[in-house]
């Protein structure tokens, strides 16, 4: 009996409740929508499925979150994502080429800042001689597995590129990457990481989402938000996608988030739209 009889089979019988090629998420439902969603998105996201629940009672949504580099690889190897919501376009256009999902469409923009701790004395003019002095530890998120991380290393290159040669190399070789990679320890689900890292002593700056650094000022008062520099500075272009399996309500969450309300919570978080 060859595999599609198998599963057929097992489906008449009860044993198997999903088709065996789209796992669902842990704990989801088959009623539920599964969002994978990247881990800067956690307050909006949360604050748009909600209000997406409350305008059509019964349609309910699974938020995972996680790096969107880690989560892509999840949907690759097989792991159930209705609509993924990344940190960059790369990513869910990687799905969309191989047919796995619809077209990309940009939902919000985001932009670099810096997190800083206590005592350490830098601005937007210090900001680039601040990173280089081999007393500061930089923290970053970890690239190819996080867009932030990605992003960071754009700066840096930036960096170079107007006129600090040698930035490049030295930037990406002392920077700490802190989170965001397979064997990064799990972010809080409680508390921003990026203020519990840099308030913890772990980076002095931390290069990061300024939505993120927004979040860490929140809980954690005595750190600072420095502005990076427009010259050096990278836009974060966020990407969603529908699967190409998925239910109705998929299509229309990805839309509800593209539309007035959507959009209005993505701001209120700090993000710009696309």
């Amino acid at each position: 009996m060859n595999a599609q009889l198998l599963v057929t089979a097992a489906v008449v019988f009860g044993a198997v409740p999903v088709p065996a090629q789209t796992p669902p998420a842990a704990g989801a439902t088959p009623d539920e929508i599964v969002v994978m969603a990247a881990g800067s998105l956690r307050r909006a996201m949360t604050e748009v499925a909600a209000a997406f629940e409350r305008d059509a009672p019964g349609r309910r949504v699974k938020l995972v979150f996680g790096a969107s580099g880690l989560l892509l690889d999840r949907i690759r190897g097989g792991e159930r994502a209705d609509v993924f919501a990344s940190a960059n376009m790369e990513h869910p256009q990687a799905l969309a080429a191989t047919g796995k999902a619809g077209s990309v469409r940009a939902f919000a923009r985001n932009a670099l800042c810096a997190l800083v701790a206590p005592g350490v004395s830098v601005d937007a003019d210090s900001l680039v001689d601040r990173m280089l002095n081999t007393r500061i530890k930089l923290g970053t998120s970890t690239p190819k597995a996080d867009p932030s991380g990605d992003y960071a290393w754009a700066m840096f290159e930036r960096i170079e590129q107007q006129g600090r040669t040698g930035a490049f190399r030295a930037l990406s070789g002392k920077a700490l990457q802190l989170t965001g990679g397979p064997s990064s320890p799990p972010p809080p689900s409680d508390r921003n990481v990026y203020g519990v890292l840099v308030a913890g002593g772990q980076a002095d700056i931390f290069i990061t989402y300024c939505t993120n650094a927004r979040q860490a000022l929140g809980e954690q008062p005595q750190l600072k938000v420095v502005a990076v520099p427009a010259s050096i500075n990278v836009s974060a272009s966020y990407g969603v996608v529908v699967g190409q399996a998925a239910p109705a309500a998929a299509a229309a969450f990805a839309d509800f988030l593209l539309g007035a309300t959507g959009q209005a919570l993505l701001a209120r978080q700090g993000f710009s739209p696309p």
